[in-house]
């Protein structure tokens, strides 16, 4: 309380870009780099500084900055994102006795390994579409909290969806269909289960392969066997799907969020009162146009989790 008023309040540095590269001095596959975005917010006992201008238990904004840069120098095994933030939330929570808990979120541009003539690159990368994300939470008591995902993961698929049998009435003008595209770009972000910084599994359990596979059971769920696909009667239903399959591989996820915003491809068919047919549309011509499109999200958590 101060001066009869609740005041919550919490401090930090965003949008702190560093990038990290672990040399390939063994020979032993190629140099790793990551390029992240860090976000710090601590919360801390420094109620004096807003009632009454003393900063003395003010953790500089400018020095989280700096401690990014350290404890990514520090780093000497490579580590994800994930492995990062606990490290961050982990010194600010322990270093500074006035710091209670501390918020680290995370966003990692997808630098992919280059192949060259069916060979990995040692050293060349090229620039990926969706970024990876997480946000992790160290109480000083050692309780921890962390989701991770993807953002603007983008997936068409030219068939085999439709979407029927919805509600009808006289503002509708939407036709049944069996057959149309199927777009959209995706934010999934799953929570893991982990309750403490004991409860992370040591070394092998890697968060960045993790994140691999999660994202290709999202990929490969959306989008059924090479050869034929998989059938999509709404948005919903594959979104379900999506988020079914990524839980039922993962025994370290115990919720995910789905946002699957539906990227419209409209059908074009073009005539005048002069000649009726100027363009058919036969499955093969379509306006693109996400605005205004559908919005579609949805959570899945285990019925045994908390969470």
């Amino acid at each position: 309380m101060a001066d009869g008023l609740k005041l919550e309040q919490r401090h930090g540095k965003s949008r702190v870009r560093v990038a990290r590269v672990w040399r390939d001095v063994k020979g032993e596959g190629g140099d790793v780099i990551v390029e992240w975005k860090v976000g710090v917010s601590l919360f801390s006992d420094c109620l004096p500084a807003y009632t009454g201008g003393d900063n003395s238990a003010i953790v500089a904004t400018d020095t989280m900055k700096n401690t990014v840069y350290v404890k990514a120098k520090e780093c000497s095994d490579v580590v994800s994102m994930e492995e990062f933030a606990i490290i961050l939330g982990k010194h600010f929570t322990s270093f500074y006795p006035q710091v209670t808990a501390a918020i680290v979120t995370i966003v990692e541009k997808p630098w992919e390994r280059v192949a060259v003539d069916g060979r990995p690159h040692k050293h060349g990368f090229k620039l990926g579409s969706e970024k990876h994300r997480t946000e992790v939470t160290v109480k000083k008591c050692g309780s921890l909290e962390i989701e991770s995902g993807v953002e603007g993961l983008a997936l068409l698929k030219t068939t085999m969806s439709g979407f029927e049998g919805f509600v009808r009435d006289k503002y509708t003008v939407l036709p049944d269909t069996r057959e149309r595209m199927l777009a959209t770009e995706i934010t999934a972000l799953w929570r893991y289960s982990f309750k403490r910084i004991s409860d992370v599994p040591a070394k092998p359990f890697c968060f960045s392969k993790m994140h691999a596979d999660a994202k290709k059971a999202l990929v490969d769920t959306f989008l059924g066997p090479p050869n034929c696909g998989v059938y999509s009667p709404s948005v919903q239903n594959t979104l379900f799907l999506m988020g079914k399959a990524v839980l039922n591989r993962f025994p370290h996820v115990a919720s995910v969020h789905l946002k699957m915003p539906n990227i419209h491809f409209l059908p074009v068919n073009l005539s005048s009162k002069d000649n009726g047919t100027i363009v058919k549309f036969a499955d093969d011509v379509y306006n693109p146009t996400d605005e205004p499109h559908g919005t579609i999200e949805a959570s899945l958590t285990r019925t045994l989790s908390k969470i």
